[in-house]
C-alpha cells in the first residue's frame, strides 16, 4: 500500500467521520420535527381502525374518512385542553396570589401532626432537619413560578399541536407515505417482505394503542367514580391525570399514586390530621387498589395477549432492558419497537431457531 493510498484511506474515514457527525448535529437541530412525526405515526396508527370503519362499513371517501377521523381526534383534545385550561387557570390565579409564609406555615403543621400521629419523637427530626438545612433550602415561591412557566409554553404546546395533527392527516390520507419512502432504501427483491411487515406492524401496533386508550378508559372511569364517591374536590381531573401516567409501565402507577395522595392532602389542608386527612389517603389508597387490580389483571393482560401477541415475561425484559438504556422514554416505546423488531425478523430471518421461537404466535 502506498502513501496515496493511505492518505485517501484516511481521507475517506475523515470524510465519513464529519458525515456522521454533521447527521447528529442534523437531528439535534431538527429533534422537535422528529418528535412531531413520531407523536403522527402513534396518532395515525390509532387513528387507523376509524377510518377502516368509515371507509368499508360506512362507506366514506378516503379523504372525508380521514377527514372525519381527524375532526374526532382534534375535537377529543378540545376537550380535554377545555378539562386542564379553567384548572390550571384558577390554580395559577390563587397560587400568584399565595401567601408564602401561610403556605409554609401550613406545611409545618402538617409535618408536626404527622410526627405526632406516628409517635416520632420531634426533637430528634427538629435536630436533624436543622443539621441537613433542608427546610430553609425549601423555596415556596417556586410554585408560582412553576406555573407561570407551564402557562407560557402553552403556546408552544398549540404550535406542536397543529403540526401533529397537519402530518398525522396525511398519515392517514395516504398510507403508502412512510412505506413508500422506505422502499427507496432496500432492494428490489426485498420490497414484497417489507411491504408485508410494514402492513403487519401497522395492525398490531393499531390494536396496540387502541388498547393503551381503551386501558386508559377503563382506569379514568374506576378513579373518578372512587373519587367521586369519597368526596375528592376536581375528581375528574385529577383521575385523569393519574389514568395518563399508568402508561409509564410499572413507575406509572407508583407516581399516580403518589400524585392522587398529595393531591388529597393538600387539598385538605388546615383539617385535622388523624380525623380527615388520614382517612381520606386511606379511601384515596383503596381507590388506586382497585384500579390498579383491574389494571394488572383485566386490561393489561389482554392488551398484550390479543394486540403485540407477546408473553408477559417478554414484555416485562424489554421494558426492563429499554428504561436501563433509554429511561422512562425507552419504558414507554420498547414494546412497540419490540414488536415492529419481532414482526421484521420473522419476515426476514425466518429460518433461524431464535427467531422462530419468539415470533411463533404472530
Amino acid at each position: 500500500m502506498n502513501s496515496k493510498e493511505i492518505a485517501n484511506g484516511i481521507l475517506r474515514a475523515l470524510a465519513i467521520v464529519l458525515g456522521i457527525a454533521a447527521l447528529i448535529y442534523f437531528l439535534y437541530v431538527i429533534q422537535s420535527v422528529i418528535v412531531y412525526i413520531v407523536i403522527s405515526v402513534v396518532v395515525s396508527l390509532t387513528g387507523r381502525p376509524i377510518v377502516r370503519f368509515l371507509r368499508n362499513r360506512l362507506k366514506f371517501k378516503n379523504t372525508l374518512a380521514v377527514a372525519v377521523t381527524m375532526l374526532l381526534l382534534v375535537g377529543l383534545m378540545i376537550g380535554l385542553i377545555m378539562l386542564f385550561i379553567p384548572l390550571l387557570a384558577e390554580q395559577g390565579h390563587n397560587l400568584s396570589l399565595l401567601d408564602i409564609n401561610q403556605l409554609e406555615g401550613s406545611v409545618k403543621d402538617l409535618y408536626n401532626e404527622t410526627t405526632k400521629f406516628f409517635g416520632i419523637n420531634p426533637i430528634e427530626v427538629e435536630e436533624s432537619l436543622k443539621e441537613s438545612h433542608i427546610l430553609s433550602r425549601i423555596d415556596y415561591s417556586v410554585i408560582p413560578n412553576f406555573l407561570n412557566t407551564l402557562m407560557s409554553g402553552l403556546g408552544n404546546f398549540s404550535i406542536g399541536l397543529f403540526s401533529v395533527m397537519f402530518i398525522s392527516f396525511f398519515f392517514l390520507k395516504d398510507s403508502k407515505l412512510f412505506e413508500n419512502s422506505l422502499m427507496t432504501l432496500v432492494p428490489d427483491d426485498k420490497e414484497d417482505r417489507l411491504k408485508k411487515s410494514i402492513e403487519k406492524i401497522k395492525d398490531l401496533l393499531s390494536r396496540y394503542f387502541v388498547g393503551l386508550v381503551l386501558q386508559i378508559s377503563i382506569l379514568f372511569i374506576i378513579y373518578t367514580i372512587g373519587l367521586l364517591i369519597i368526596g375528592v374536590e376536581n375528581a375528574i381531573v385529577i383521575a385523569f391525570l393519574c389514568a395518563l401516567i399508568n402508561l409509564i409501565p410499572y413507575l406509572g402507577p407508583m407516581i399516580g399514586g403518589i400524585i392522587m395522595i398529595f393531591l388529597t392532602m393538600t387539598s385538605n389542608l388546615g383539617e385535622g390530621f388523624n380525623d380527615v386527612i388520614v382517612p381520606m389517603i386511606l379511601k384515596v389508597l383503596a381507590v388506586i387498589t382497585i384500579g390498579q387490580l383491574i389494571d394488572n389483571f383485566f386490561s393489561q393482560p389482554l392488551i398484550f395477549s390479543k394486540s403485540v401477541k407477546s408473553h408477559p415475561l417478554e414484555i416485562f425484559l424489554i421494558i426492563i432492558i429499554g428504561g436501563l438504556l433509554f429511561g422512562v422514554i425507552g419504558m414507554i416505546i420498547a414494546v412497540p419497537a419490540y414488536t415492529a423488531t419481532k414482526v421484521i425478523l420473522k419476515e426476514f430471518l425466518s429460518e433461524n431457531k431464535i427467531v422462530q421461537k419468539l415470533t411463533k404466535d404472530l
